[in-house]
């Protein structure tokens, strides 16, 4: 007699039917992660992508803030040396124009005096000089008047002086006494050192 497993043979189609519903829920399962993945892919990986470009962009932008800063204290210490350098300059050039405004000072007595000695004649002297800024009084005594109107004429000569006055002469035997006044200008101190440097050149 031969038997028949109904059973056996009716359960065949559910484990059949269980492996196929598996395997899609397995497919629908891997589609569901590439999904997943996708979406993460293009939300994950731009932001990703970005990240790292800003990160470049900072490490960029530090490099260059570290080289700017190194080119800044090499400027800082070139212009230190440029102020300490004009600071000097300006030093220097106050002392030239001390040193020059006392030459200029000293060059009117110099030059009166140089002039006055050589206008003197002979057989005359001189005892006093009282100078201000604009005139000369002479004093002092001669053996004879040819003497004292020689000192006159010679002290006209002198282009920086106005015509000389005799102001006083008398006899005091054997010698006269005189006093002359006259008024004086000078050029500049920048004119005399042209004219100076022009004679010699």
């Amino acid at each position: 007699m031969i038997k028949i497993n109904l059973l056996a043979e009716g359960k065949r189609p559910t484990a059949v039917r269980r492996a196929k519903s598996t395997s899609m829920l397995q497919g629908q399962n891997a589609a569901l992660l590439l999904l997943v993945l996708g979406f993460l892919a293009i939300g994950v990986l731009p932001t990703a992508a970005a990240w790292w470009l800003k990160a470049r962009e900072i490490s960029a932008n530090r490099e260059e803030i570290d080289v700017k800063q190194q080119e800044a204290d090499e400027l800082a210490a070139i212009i230190r040396e440029v102020e300490e350098y004009e600071r000097k300059q300006a030093d220097l050039k106050r002392k030239i124009d001390v040193i020059n405004q006392l030459r200029a000072n000293q060059r009117g007595p110099v030059l009166v005096m140089d002039a006055i000695s050589r206008s003197i004649p002979e057989l005359l002297w001189l005892d006093r000089m009282d100078m201000n800024a604009t005139s000369i009084t002479l004093s002092g005594r001669a053996f004879n008047v040819p003497a004292i109107s020689s000192f006159i004429e010679n002290l006209d000569h002198v282009p920086e002086f106005d015509e000389p006055i005799l102001r006083d002469m008398r006899e005091n035997a054997p010698v006269y006494s005189y006093s002359i006044g006259f008024n004086y200008r000078f050029p500049p101190a920048e004119t005399t050192d042209a004219a100076v440097e022009a004679a010699g050149g």
